[in-house]
Protein backbone atom coordinates (compact mmCIF):
# COMPACT_ATOMS: atom_id res chain seq x y z
CA UNK A 1 0.00 0.00 0.00
CA UNK A 2 1.67 3.53 -0.77
CA UNK A 3 2.37 5.90 1.78
CA UNK A 4 0.14 8.87 0.81
CA UNK A 5 -3.17 6.01 0.84
CA UNK A 6 -2.08 5.03 4.58
CA UNK A 7 -1.54 8.87 5.46
CA UNK A 8 -5.67 9.41 3.76
CA UNK A 9 -6.92 6.45 5.77
CA UNK A 10 -5.00 7.56 8.87
CA UNK A 11 -6.21 10.90 8.42
CA UNK A 12 -9.93 9.78 8.04
CA UNK A 13 -9.77 7.99 11.29
CA UNK A 14 -8.54 10.86 12.66
CA UNK A 15 -11.30 13.23 11.30
CA UNK A 16 -13.73 10.35 12.51
CA UNK A 17 -12.66 10.42 15.74
CA UNK A 18 -12.60 14.06 16.18
CA UNK A 19 -16.50 14.03 14.53
CA UNK A 20 -17.32 11.76 17.69
CA UNK A 21 -16.37 14.67 19.76
CA UNK A 22 -17.48 18.18 17.48
CA UNK A 23 -20.40 20.15 19.00
CA UNK A 24 -23.38 19.44 16.64
CA UNK A 25 -26.47 22.00 15.67
CA UNK A 26 -29.03 19.57 14.96
CA UNK A 27 -32.28 21.15 14.29
CA UNK A 28 -30.69 24.50 15.19
CA UNK A 29 -32.42 27.35 13.65
CA UNK A 30 -31.55 30.84 12.61
CA UNK A 31 -34.33 33.44 12.74
CA UNK A 32 -34.30 37.03 11.23
CA UNK A 33 -35.83 39.06 13.52
CA UNK A 34 -37.15 42.23 12.23
CA UNK A 35 -36.14 45.15 15.41
CA UNK A 36 -37.31 48.35 16.07
CA UNK A 37 -34.71 50.05 18.37
CA UNK A 38 -31.25 49.52 19.52
CA UNK A 39 -32.68 48.33 22.41
CA UNK A 40 -34.46 45.33 21.30
CA UNK A 41 -31.80 44.57 19.21
CA UNK A 42 -29.62 44.79 22.79
CA UNK A 43 -32.15 42.79 24.14
CA UNK A 44 -31.79 39.96 21.68
CA UNK A 45 -27.96 39.99 21.94
CA UNK A 46 -28.30 40.02 25.87
CA UNK A 47 -30.08 36.00 25.50
CA UNK A 48 -26.62 34.61 23.58
CA UNK A 49 -24.10 35.64 26.68
CA UNK A 50 -26.23 34.11 29.21
CA UNK A 51 -26.95 30.85 27.46
CA UNK A 52 -25.32 28.32 25.08
CA UNK A 53 -29.09 27.48 22.80
CA UNK A 54 -28.44 31.27 21.42
CA UNK A 55 -26.11 32.59 19.25
CA UNK A 56 -26.04 35.80 17.57
CA UNK A 57 -24.96 35.79 13.79
CA UNK A 58 -25.75 39.13 12.46
CA UNK A 59 -27.02 42.27 13.80
CA UNK A 60 -27.82 45.86 12.23
CA UNK A 61 -29.83 48.98 12.60
CA UNK A 62 -32.98 47.08 11.37
CA UNK A 63 -32.72 43.61 12.40
CA UNK A 64 -30.92 40.61 14.40
CA UNK A 65 -30.32 36.82 13.06
CA UNK A 66 -29.95 34.72 15.96
CA UNK A 67 -29.37 31.02 16.21
CA UNK A 68 -31.54 29.02 18.75
CA UNK A 69 -31.48 25.74 19.88
CA UNK A 70 -35.04 23.65 19.49
CA UNK A 71 -35.02 23.58 23.14
CA UNK A 72 -35.39 27.43 23.06
CA UNK A 73 -36.78 28.24 20.46
CA UNK A 74 -40.52 28.64 21.72
CA UNK A 75 -39.25 31.20 24.06
CA UNK A 76 -37.31 33.13 21.14
CA UNK A 77 -41.12 33.16 20.04
CA UNK A 78 -42.71 34.59 22.76
CA UNK A 79 -40.15 37.02 22.94
CA UNK A 80 -40.45 38.48 19.44
CA UNK A 81 -44.84 38.25 19.74
CA UNK A 82 -44.50 39.78 23.13
CA UNK A 83 -42.33 43.17 21.43
CA UNK A 84 -44.38 42.81 18.34
CA UNK A 85 -41.21 42.17 16.39
CA UNK A 86 -41.91 40.56 13.15
CA UNK A 87 -39.37 37.79 12.81
CA UNK A 88 -38.88 34.74 9.62
CA UNK A 89 -37.23 31.25 9.93
CA UNK A 90 -33.66 31.93 7.49
CA UNK A 91 -32.31 28.21 8.52
CA UNK A 92 -33.98 25.06 9.79
CA UNK A 93 -31.62 23.02 10.60
CA UNK A 94 -27.76 24.07 10.88
CA UNK A 95 -26.36 20.72 11.45
CA UNK A 96 -27.13 19.96 7.69
CA UNK A 97 -25.08 23.44 6.31
CA UNK A 98 -22.58 22.02 8.62
CA UNK A 99 -22.46 18.30 7.53
CA UNK A 100 -22.81 19.97 3.21
CA UNK A 101 -19.98 22.43 4.42
CA UNK A 102 -17.54 19.86 5.32
CA UNK A 103 -17.83 17.14 2.38
CA UNK A 104 -15.95 13.69 3.19
CA UNK A 105 -12.29 13.49 1.76
CA UNK A 106 -13.10 11.25 -1.83
CA UNK A 107 -9.57 10.04 -2.49
CA UNK A 108 -5.83 10.69 -0.93
CA UNK A 109 -5.73 13.22 -3.70
CA UNK A 110 -7.71 15.63 -1.06
CA UNK A 111 -4.23 15.56 0.66
CA UNK A 112 -2.05 16.49 -1.84
CA UNK A 113 -3.72 19.09 -3.78
CA UNK A 114 -4.71 22.68 -2.13
CA UNK A 115 -7.77 24.13 -3.88
CA UNK A 116 -10.60 26.16 -3.74
CA UNK A 117 -13.29 23.88 -4.16
CA UNK A 118 -13.28 22.88 -0.45
CA UNK A 119 -12.39 24.61 2.77
CA UNK A 120 -9.23 23.48 4.51
CA UNK A 121 -7.72 23.16 8.26
CA UNK A 122 -5.05 25.44 9.46
CA UNK A 123 -2.38 22.62 8.73
CA UNK A 124 -2.88 22.97 4.93
CA UNK A 125 -2.95 26.50 4.91
CA UNK A 126 0.38 26.58 6.45
CA UNK A 127 1.58 23.87 3.98
CA UNK A 128 0.19 26.12 0.97
CA UNK A 129 2.00 28.56 2.64
CA UNK A 130 5.22 27.04 2.42
CA UNK A 131 5.25 25.68 -0.96
CA UNK A 132 4.30 29.67 -2.28
CA UNK A 133 7.57 30.60 -0.54
CA UNK A 134 9.49 27.60 -1.98
CA UNK A 135 8.12 28.33 -5.47
CA UNK A 136 8.70 32.41 -5.50
CA UNK A 137 11.52 32.80 -3.57
CA UNK A 138 12.62 36.29 -5.36
CA UNK A 139 8.99 37.57 -4.87
CA UNK A 140 7.48 36.08 -1.40
CA UNK A 141 8.69 36.40 1.85
CA UNK A 142 7.37 34.81 5.05
CA UNK A 143 5.85 37.45 7.60
CA UNK A 144 5.79 36.18 11.33
CA UNK A 145 3.24 38.23 13.19
CA UNK A 146 4.07 36.45 16.65
CA UNK A 147 1.97 33.62 18.50
CA UNK A 148 -1.14 32.90 19.55
CA UNK A 149 -2.48 32.29 23.64
CA UNK A 150 -2.03 27.78 22.17
CA UNK A 151 1.45 28.95 21.10
CA UNK A 152 0.86 28.92 17.57
CA UNK A 153 2.55 31.12 14.90
CA UNK A 154 0.50 34.05 12.97
CA UNK A 155 2.06 33.31 9.41
CA UNK A 156 1.20 35.47 6.63
CA UNK A 157 3.19 36.12 3.30
CA UNK A 158 4.47 39.15 1.82
CA UNK A 159 4.70 39.57 -1.89
CA UNK A 160 6.62 42.40 -3.74
CA UNK A 161 7.97 42.53 -7.14
CA UNK A 162 10.24 45.51 -7.14
CA UNK A 163 11.00 47.65 -3.93
CA UNK A 164 9.68 51.33 -3.70
CA UNK A 165 6.16 49.55 -4.30
CA UNK A 166 3.28 51.70 -2.00
CA UNK A 167 1.41 48.55 0.56
CA UNK A 168 -2.02 46.85 1.14
CA UNK A 169 -2.38 45.01 4.24
CA UNK A 170 -4.88 41.88 4.06
CA UNK A 171 -5.80 40.73 8.01
CA UNK A 172 -8.15 37.64 7.36
CA UNK A 173 -10.05 34.92 9.85
CA UNK A 174 -10.07 36.97 12.94
CA UNK A 175 -13.55 35.73 13.82
CA UNK A 176 -12.88 32.31 13.77
CA UNK A 177 -15.57 30.74 12.32
CA UNK A 178 -15.39 33.06 9.19
CA UNK A 179 -14.23 30.21 6.66
CA UNK A 180 -14.45 32.09 3.41
CA UNK A 181 -12.58 34.96 4.73
CA UNK A 182 -9.07 32.79 4.38
CA UNK A 183 -10.31 30.45 1.42
CA UNK A 184 -10.12 34.22 -0.24
CA UNK A 185 -7.23 35.79 1.04
CA UNK A 186 -5.14 32.15 0.00
CA UNK A 187 -7.27 32.21 -3.73
CA UNK A 188 -5.71 36.16 -3.77
CA UNK A 189 -1.99 34.59 -3.43
CA UNK A 190 -2.51 32.64 -5.85
CA UNK A 191 -3.62 35.21 -8.29
CA UNK A 192 -0.90 37.93 -7.45
CA UNK A 193 1.67 35.04 -8.46
CA UNK A 194 -0.08 32.95 -11.40
CA UNK A 195 -2.78 35.01 -13.23
CA UNK A 196 -1.90 36.13 -16.83
CA UNK A 197 -4.73 38.74 -16.45
CA UNK A 198 -2.86 41.93 -17.66
CA UNK A 199 -5.01 44.12 -14.96
CA UNK A 200 -4.53 41.63 -12.07
CA UNK A 201 -0.28 41.44 -13.25
CA UNK A 202 -0.56 45.27 -12.86
CA UNK A 203 -1.94 45.15 -9.55
CA UNK A 204 0.12 42.37 -8.40
CA UNK A 205 3.62 44.07 -9.70
CA UNK A 206 2.88 48.06 -8.69
CA UNK A 207 2.19 46.98 -5.08
CA UNK A 208 3.53 45.08 -1.99
CA UNK A 209 0.87 42.83 -0.48
CA UNK A 210 0.89 41.95 3.51
CA UNK A 211 -1.71 39.05 3.77
CA UNK A 212 -2.47 37.07 6.66
CA UNK A 213 -4.75 34.27 5.83
CA UNK A 214 -5.53 33.53 9.57
CA UNK A 215 -5.26 35.79 12.37
CA UNK A 216 -7.06 33.87 14.63
CA UNK A 217 -5.33 30.84 14.45
CA UNK A 218 -6.53 29.05 18.02
CA UNK A 219 -10.12 30.03 17.08
CA UNK A 220 -9.85 28.93 13.43
CA UNK A 221 -8.35 25.26 14.89
CA UNK A 222 -11.32 24.95 17.41
CA UNK A 223 -14.07 25.56 14.38
CA UNK A 224 -12.20 22.38 12.39
CA UNK A 225 -11.53 20.20 15.52
CA UNK A 226 -14.37 20.90 18.01
CA UNK A 227 -17.49 23.73 17.57
CA UNK A 228 -18.08 25.30 14.31
CA UNK A 229 -19.72 28.36 15.05
CA UNK A 230 -16.85 29.51 17.56
CA UNK A 231 -15.90 33.30 16.94
CA UNK A 232 -13.72 34.90 19.54
CA UNK A 233 -9.83 33.78 20.55
CA UNK A 234 -8.92 31.26 23.30
CA UNK A 235 -7.55 32.51 25.65
CA UNK A 236 -9.05 31.98 29.12
CA UNK A 237 -10.95 35.05 31.12
CA UNK A 238 -9.87 34.93 34.70
CA UNK A 239 -12.54 34.69 37.14
CA UNK A 240 -14.74 33.72 34.03
CA UNK A 241 -15.46 30.13 33.18
CA UNK A 242 -15.81 31.82 29.70
CA UNK A 243 -13.05 31.36 27.12
CA UNK A 244 -11.98 34.28 24.79
CA UNK A 245 -12.54 37.80 23.27
CA UNK A 246 -13.87 38.86 20.29
CA UNK A 247 -10.17 40.18 19.05
CA UNK A 248 -12.00 42.64 16.88
CA UNK A 249 -13.28 44.33 19.72
CA UNK A 250 -9.67 44.01 21.67
CA UNK A 251 -7.62 47.28 19.71
CA UNK A 252 -6.39 50.35 21.72
CA UNK A 253 -8.60 52.67 19.85
CA UNK A 254 -11.99 54.14 21.67
CA UNK A 255 -11.59 50.47 23.05
CA UNK A 256 -15.27 49.76 25.06
CA UNK A 257 -16.15 53.33 24.40
CA UNK A 258 -20.38 54.15 23.60
CA UNK A 259 -21.46 50.32 24.08
CA UNK A 260 -18.83 49.32 21.43
CA UNK A 261 -17.89 46.02 23.29
CA UNK A 262 -19.03 44.30 25.99
CA UNK A 263 -17.43 43.54 29.17
CA UNK A 264 -19.11 40.13 29.95
CA UNK A 265 -16.55 37.57 28.66
CA UNK A 266 -19.20 35.35 28.07
CA UNK A 267 -20.54 38.06 25.55
CA UNK A 268 -19.54 37.16 21.59
CA UNK A 269 -18.42 40.77 21.73
CA UNK A 270 -16.06 40.73 24.55
CA UNK A 271 -13.57 43.43 24.60
CA UNK A 272 -11.12 41.70 26.68
CA UNK A 273 -9.83 42.58 29.46
CA UNK A 274 -7.49 45.61 28.54
CA UNK A 275 -6.49 46.56 25.12
CA UNK A 276 -4.58 44.06 23.15
CA UNK A 277 -5.03 41.66 26.03
CA UNK A 278 -4.92 38.66 23.37
CA UNK A 279 -1.67 37.55 22.28
CA UNK A 280 -2.59 37.96 18.44
CA UNK A 281 -4.10 41.82 18.68
CA UNK A 282 -1.05 42.52 20.12
CA UNK A 283 1.42 40.91 17.64
CA UNK A 284 -0.71 42.21 15.00
CA UNK A 285 -0.05 45.82 16.45
CA UNK A 286 3.40 45.45 16.58
CA UNK A 287 3.91 44.05 13.43
CA UNK A 288 1.98 47.07 12.26
CA UNK A 289 3.38 50.12 14.30
CA UNK A 290 6.91 48.09 13.02
CA UNK A 291 5.81 48.55 9.08
CA UNK A 292 2.94 51.41 9.05
CA UNK A 293 5.34 53.54 6.87
CA UNK A 294 4.95 51.01 4.35
CA UNK A 295 1.17 49.95 4.40
CA UNK A 296 -1.11 52.69 2.75
CA UNK A 297 -4.22 50.53 2.70
CA UNK A 298 -5.84 48.20 5.16
CA UNK A 299 -8.38 45.56 4.04
CA UNK A 300 -10.05 43.18 7.37
CA UNK A 301 -11.79 40.51 5.40
CA UNK A 302 -14.87 39.36 7.38
CA UNK A 303 -18.28 37.06 6.75
CA UNK A 304 -21.10 38.01 5.78
CA UNK A 305 -23.71 41.19 4.80
CA UNK A 306 -22.46 41.89 1.69
CA UNK A 307 -21.02 45.38 2.74
CA UNK A 308 -17.85 47.71 3.22
CA UNK A 309 -17.58 49.27 6.63
CA UNK A 310 -15.25 52.43 7.02
CA UNK A 311 -14.24 54.03 10.18
CA UNK A 312 -15.40 55.46 12.47
CA UNK A 313 -16.97 52.42 14.61
CA UNK A 314 -17.21 54.09 17.81
CA UNK A 315 -19.28 57.02 16.75
CA UNK A 316 -21.31 58.24 14.10
CA UNK A 317 -19.10 60.95 13.39
CA UNK A 318 -17.66 61.18 10.39
CA UNK A 319 -13.70 61.06 9.57
CA UNK A 320 -12.29 64.00 7.58
CA UNK A 321 -11.35 61.88 4.28
CA UNK A 322 -15.27 60.51 4.68
CA UNK A 323 -16.23 61.14 0.73
CA UNK A 324 -13.28 59.57 -0.33
CA UNK A 325 -13.67 56.58 1.61
CA UNK A 326 -17.08 56.18 0.78
CA UNK A 327 -15.92 56.96 -3.37
CA UNK A 328 -13.38 54.44 -2.90
CA UNK A 329 -15.94 51.54 -1.56
CA UNK A 330 -18.32 52.98 -4.34
CA UNK A 331 -15.70 51.71 -6.63
CA UNK A 332 -15.74 48.17 -4.93
CA UNK A 333 -19.15 47.48 -5.06
CA UNK A 334 -20.49 48.82 -8.70
CA UNK A 335 -17.77 46.43 -10.27
CA UNK A 336 -18.57 43.47 -8.35
CA UNK A 337 -22.33 44.23 -8.89
CA UNK A 338 -21.46 44.52 -12.88
CA UNK A 339 -20.00 40.76 -12.85
CA UNK A 340 -22.70 38.17 -13.88
CA UNK A 341 -23.16 37.19 -10.21
CA UNK A 342 -24.20 40.57 -9.72
CA UNK A 343 -23.39 40.50 -6.08
CA UNK A 344 -24.48 43.71 -4.40
CA UNK A 345 -22.32 45.19 -1.61
CA UNK A 346 -23.68 48.63 0.53
CA UNK A 347 -21.11 50.84 2.27
CA UNK A 348 -20.82 53.08 4.79
CA UNK A 349 -18.86 53.68 8.15
CA UNK A 350 -19.33 50.92 10.87
CA UNK A 351 -20.96 52.79 13.33
CA UNK A 352 -23.99 53.86 10.77
CA UNK A 353 -24.74 51.02 8.43
CA UNK A 354 -23.77 48.10 10.97
CA UNK A 355 -24.01 48.96 15.14
CA UNK A 356 -21.21 51.05 16.59
CA UNK A 357 -18.32 49.08 17.57
CA UNK A 358 -14.83 49.73 19.20
CA UNK A 359 -11.74 48.70 19.57
CA UNK A 360 -11.36 47.29 15.72
CA UNK A 361 -8.23 46.64 13.78
CA UNK A 362 -10.07 48.81 11.17
CA UNK A 363 -10.28 52.14 13.45
CA UNK A 364 -7.04 51.51 15.00
CA UNK A 365 -4.99 51.44 12.24
CA UNK A 366 -6.45 54.43 10.81
CA UNK A 367 -6.59 56.61 13.89
CA UNK A 368 -3.67 55.14 15.75
CA UNK A 369 -1.37 54.94 12.82
CA UNK A 370 -2.46 57.00 9.65
CA UNK A 371 -3.80 53.98 7.53
CA UNK A 372 -6.57 56.33 5.57
CA UNK A 373 -7.74 54.01 3.53
CA UNK A 374 -9.37 51.29 6.13
CA UNK A 375 -12.54 49.29 5.67
CA UNK A 376 -14.05 45.83 7.06
CA UNK A 377 -15.48 43.88 3.75
CA UNK A 378 -18.28 41.87 5.19
CA UNK A 379 -18.04 38.81 2.63
CA UNK A 380 -20.96 36.79 0.98
CA UNK A 381 -24.16 36.51 1.94
CA UNK A 382 -26.98 38.01 3.26
CA UNK A 383 -28.11 35.31 5.26
CA UNK A 384 -29.51 32.58 3.50
CA UNK A 385 -26.59 30.50 4.81
CA UNK A 386 -24.41 32.58 6.79
CA UNK A 387 -21.04 31.88 7.78
CA UNK A 388 -21.97 28.35 6.69
CA UNK A 389 -20.91 29.57 2.65
CA UNK A 390 -21.08 26.56 0.65
CA UNK A 391 -17.85 25.52 -0.59
CA UNK A 392 -19.48 25.54 -4.07
CA UNK A 393 -19.78 29.69 -3.64
CA UNK A 394 -15.72 29.90 -3.07
CA UNK A 395 -14.78 30.65 -6.24
CA UNK A 396 -17.54 32.75 -7.90
CA UNK A 397 -17.07 35.00 -4.37
CA UNK A 398 -12.97 34.75 -4.76
CA UNK A 399 -13.86 36.11 -8.42
CA UNK A 400 -16.24 39.06 -6.79
CA UNK A 401 -13.52 39.63 -4.14
CA UNK A 402 -10.66 40.39 -6.67
CA UNK A 403 -12.93 42.63 -9.18
CA UNK A 404 -13.59 44.54 -6.48
CA UNK A 405 -10.20 44.87 -5.07
CA UNK A 406 -9.03 45.81 -8.93
CA UNK A 407 -11.60 48.80 -8.34
CA UNK A 408 -11.09 50.06 -5.07
CA UNK A 409 -6.96 49.75 -5.80
CA UNK A 410 -7.67 52.12 -9.08
CA UNK A 411 -9.87 54.54 -7.31
CA UNK A 412 -7.74 54.59 -3.78
CA UNK A 413 -4.52 55.63 -6.67
CA UNK A 414 -6.59 58.09 -8.64
CA UNK A 415 -7.24 60.03 -5.14
CA UNK A 416 -3.59 59.49 -4.22
CA UNK A 417 -3.75 57.33 -1.58
CA UNK A 418 -1.56 54.64 -3.60
CA UNK A 419 2.04 57.03 -3.27
CA UNK A 420 4.93 55.55 -1.61
CA UNK A 421 4.98 57.23 2.00
CA UNK A 422 8.79 56.07 2.55
CA UNK A 423 11.69 56.59 -0.07
CA UNK A 424 13.95 53.68 -1.05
Amino acid sequence: MRLIELIFIFFAIAIAIASASKVRYDNFKVLKIKTKNVQHRKMIEKLAEKSRHFNVWHADANEVHIMVSPQKLMHLQNITRAYKLPFEVMRSNVQSLIDNEQAPLKSSDDLETFGWTRYYPLSAIESFLDDILAKYPGITSHIDIGTSYERRQIRGVKISYKEGNAGIFIESNIHAREWITSATATWFIQQLLTSTDTNVRKLAESYDWYIVPVLNVDGFVYTHEVNRMWRKTRQPVEGSPCIGADANRNSDSHWMENGGASSDPCSEFFGGTHPFSEPEIKALSEYVIRHRDRINIWLAFHSYSQVLLAPYGHTSEHTNNHDELMAVAKAYSDAVKALPYGTEYTYGTSATDMYTTSGSTRDWVYNEQGIRISYTIEFRDTGRFGFILPPVQILPHCQDTLTGILALTEEAKELGYLNPKYTV
